[in-house]
């Protein structure tokens, strides 16, 4: 028998690794968020219920939380670049959930702060900057594509955990759901790190984009070396849009429901944050499957803060009497929740040189949280100043709305700003 022989199995090409990295990035996403960003609201009430502590005091401790996250973010490229972002994401796990389990036992207010630094600095190990690393190296010209792959999981995270936070602790009290969630969390985090993120392009022979051969990489002026981060104009308006639109978003999004409920009632206004979410997912989608390559990405990230800006404009017009319109101005303001957080990874992937975006991603995101873990107090006050004992859409709400609009203006203003000359 002559000829030559079949190829063995392992020399057959393996397909494209990069959509598992996605869907692992989906999971991490999930849980991150989960555990970070839409569990504190209801850590708070269930702190209150268990303590009787004021609310000032425990909202402190939730801003405490999203202040210590933002200083570890700013540390994690070099975490990631020295352990990679599997061993990271489980090392947070851990720590967020001695945080999570530290809320549900604390016994005095300072072990209330001491909860909060713990679960602050570990759920951000499993958030944006470590879904943008574990993407980055797999995907160049589809990265919009797949980062609005993976970002949907932190929308999915505030669909699915919200509820399960308040089932489980009612079912099984504080201490015991901290410990079943956060034991499930450092598994898939173990599981994930081994399987997926442990893999690179390079132990597969694989290029960015499932490429046949490796995509020449275009090489913007580094900018990041030392302090000359700061002095770029670039940089600071990317960063100073990002933080204001966030502060603008999170700051409305913490009293939405309150304001919804007189109007709606409290059934219905749960559903319309639930389709505010749904929004979110559909308008990440659009951008990142409508927005061409070549785009100027600044250019988008202003016009959906536009669109944000109109929802606004259409709930501060209603009079609380026209529940289709607060439902139509609810989903454009929704459209944009995703894109405010996806979107400006991608302005720095296309601005900066490529081994400059990691640490740009993490200095954006740490300044925006630092940022918008003050908006619910602040926006608060303001509420309480000016809206009365119950303030309510159409009702009392005005002056908040209109500083929501003066932000995301001053947002958009930014990102307009910092356009490079092509």
């Amino acid at each position: 028998m002559s000829g030559d022989a079949l190829p063995s199995a392992a020399s057959q090409p393996r397909s494209f690794f990069g959509p598992w990295v996605v869907r692992a990035a989906f999971v991490l996403a999930l849980f991150g968020w989960g555990l970070g960003f839409y569990g504190p609201p209801v850590y708070l009430h269930a702190v209150i219920e268990r303590t009787g502590w004021s609310l000032a005091w425990v909202s402190s401790a939730v801003t405490v939380h999203f202040l210590f996250g933002a200083l570890v973010v700013a540390r994690l490229p070099r975490w990631h670049a020295r352990w990679g972002v599997g061993p990271v994401a489980v090392a947070g796990a851990c720590v967020a959930t001695l945080g999570v389990l530290g809320w549900a036992v604390c016994r005095t207010p300072w072990q209330l702060m001491v909860a909060a630094l713990l679960s602050g600095g570990g759920w951000v190990t499993m958030g944006a900057v470590a879904l943008n690393a574990a993407i980055a190296p797999w995907f160049e010209r589809t990265r919009p594509a797949a980062l609005a792959k993976a970002y949907n999981g932190a929308s999915i995270g505030g669909v699915l955990f919200s509820p399960l936070w308040v089932a489980l602790i009612g079912a099984l009290g504080f201490a015991a759901a901290a410990q079943l969630v956060g034991g499930v969390t450092i598994a898939v985090m173990v599981l994930l790190a081994v399987a997926v993120f442990a893999v690179t392009p390079a132990r597969l022979q694989q290029h960015a984009d499932g490429d046949a051969v490796a995509a020449p990489a275009a090489a913007p002026a580094s900018v990041t070396t030392g302090v000359r981060v700061w002095h770029d104009q670039a940089f600071r308006s990317l960063a100073l849009g990002m933080a204001l639109g966030l502060f603008a978003q999170v700051g409305l999004l913490a009293h939405l429901f309150a304001l919804l409920v007189p109007v709606l009632g409290a059934q219905p206004a749960g559903w319309l944050m639930g389709f505010a979410t749904a929004s979110a997912i559909a308008g990440r989608y659009v951008v990142a499957w409508a927005m061409p390559p070549q785009a100027d990405r600044r250019s988008v990230a202003a016009i959906a803060y536009g669109v944000q800006v109109v929802g606004v404009a259409l709930l501060l017009a209603v009079d609380g009497t026209q529940p289709a319109l607060i439902v139509l101005a609810v989903a454009l303001f929704g459209s944009g929740i995703g894109n405010a957080t996806s979107l400006p990874p991608l302005i720095a992937q296309a601005e900066f040189a490529r081994d400059d975006v990691q640490r740009v991603v993490a200095l954006i995101v740490a300044i925006a949280q630092g940022t918008y873990a003050f908006a619910p107090a602040l926006f608060g006050a303001l509420l309480v100043a000016t809206g009365g004992a119950a303030p309510r859409i159409g009702d009392g709400a005005s002056v908040l709305l209109l500083a929501v609009m003066a932000v995301q203006l001053i947002a958009i203003a930014c990102f307009v700003a910092g356009r490079r000359r092509r």
